[in-house]
């Protein structure tokens, strides 16, 4: 019986061989080899079709780097680079193939009109082999930043700007899920045309519209009064309105402020004097001595200043500096205008900033800058 088993036993494992061996010759049926064919035509398709996408990085709080797990406050802003941070994002493979640039890595407020110049320009430059760009930024001056690139970067397609108001490190952080949906937004196309949008706590808004509204808070970027122009939630990106700019033809779409024409040497000197109760003259005289082409008054209410800042407005007219008035109470128009004085609308001190300098930076002519206030400013005719 022993022997019985040992030799039906061994049979078995001689015939176990035998198929083994065969193993490689064996083939799919047709319609099965064809099936795994398909497939995999299609998923080298679907690879070929994910949209490109670059993340070009300043630094910020996203990069920053924190003391410890729960400081949410006490971090080194721009410390962690752009290449590590998109590599650790799950999922990305499937909205896009992504690459990284990195441009810089400091905070939002240390870089110079200059340097935004140079970001500017390689936006362009890599929109030309991009279907789209993030821009990840500091928060504290991000909306001038994204302003500055609505206002000259010259291609339509998306450009979304991120950053985080948690540093990369901390429990709770938003910057991991900011990045991954600027990068969803950027390769869905849902923004071309729309210029610059900023994109924050799942919402994005239009550049020249949106301010930071808090210190602290993830939901601190706001549009004030007209709100923001859509939402993502997981696989849903939902555009509820549209900036002016999408509504133009492609033909006029593209703004004056084309870089490639001037030189860094070129940028204009453009200040922000703040009024308040009694406020003195010294804020616009000491502006016009240092050299500016152009002033923003951030007035009380509808745009007023005091009378020593008045009077010292229409001596700096006559010096040939150009004035525009906005508002200090954070939303609403204004209307006041006159003799080297252009209305602001409802654009804040900061925007109206931005476009006065651009303005200035291409032409000295007076009418030419007002009417570029009303045609790019506000989009009116």
């Amino acid at each position: 019986m022993k022997k019985w088993n040992y030799r039906n036993l061994k049979n078995l494992l001689v015939a176990g061989l035998a198929v083994t061996a065969l193993l490689p010759n064996l083939y799919l049926s047709p319609a099965s080899a064809a099936e795994a064919a398909v497939n995999a035509t299609a998923a080298t398709e679907a690879a070929k079709e994910l949209p490109k996408v670059q993340v070009i990085a300043t630094g910020g709080t996203l990069a920053g780097l924190s003391t410890d797990k729960t400081s949410f406050q006490t971090y080194k802003a721009g410390s962690l680079p752009i290449a590590d941070l998109v590599a650790s994002l799950p999922n990305k493979e499937h909205i896009a193939e992504v690459t990284t640039y990195q441009f810089g890595n400091s905070g939002s407020s240390a870089y110079t009109i200059e340097q935004l110049y140079d970001l500017s320009l390689k936006v362009d430059e890599a929109l030309k082999t991009q279907d789209g760009v993030v821009v990840t930024s500091g928060t504290d001056t991000m909306e001038e930043i994204a302003y500055f690139l609505d206002l000259t970067v010259r291609s339509p397609k998306p450009v979304v700007v991120t950053g985080s108001m948690r540093p990369w490190t901390v429990i709770g952080t938003d910057a991991p899920a900011n990045l991954y949906n600027a990068i969803k937004l950027a390769a869905s196309g849902k923004t071309k045309y729309f210029g610059t949008v900023l994109m924050l706590n799942d919402e994005f808004h239009a550049a020249r519209d949106v301010t930071k509204t808090n210190s602290y808070r993830t939901d601190t970027f706001v549009t004030p009064e007209i709100g923001a122009l859509g939402y993502i939630d997981e696989n849903n990106i939902r555009v509820y309105r549209a900036p002016f700019r999408a509504l133009k033809p492609a033909s006029e779409w593209a703004t004056p402020f084309d870089l490639g024409k001037i030189s860094k040497a070129d940028l204009a000197k453009v200040e922000i004097a703040y009024s308040y109760q009694d406020a003195g003259p010294g804020a616009i005289s000491g502006f016009v001595a240092g050299g500016a082409k152009g002033i923003v008054t951030a007035g009380t209410g509808a745009g007023g200043i005091s009378k020593a800042m008045s009077d010292e407005r229409k001596a700096a007219i006559e010096k040939g500096v150009v004035f525009v008035t906005t508002t200090r109470t954070g939303s609403g128009s204004n209307y006041s205008s006159g003799d080297g004085i252009i209305a602001g609308d409802n654009l804040n001190a900061a925007h109206a900033r931005i476009l006065l300098l651009l303005c200035l930076s291409f032409t000295s002519d007076f009418d030419t800058v007002k009417d570029w206030f009303t045609t790019i400013g506000y989009g009116q005719k």
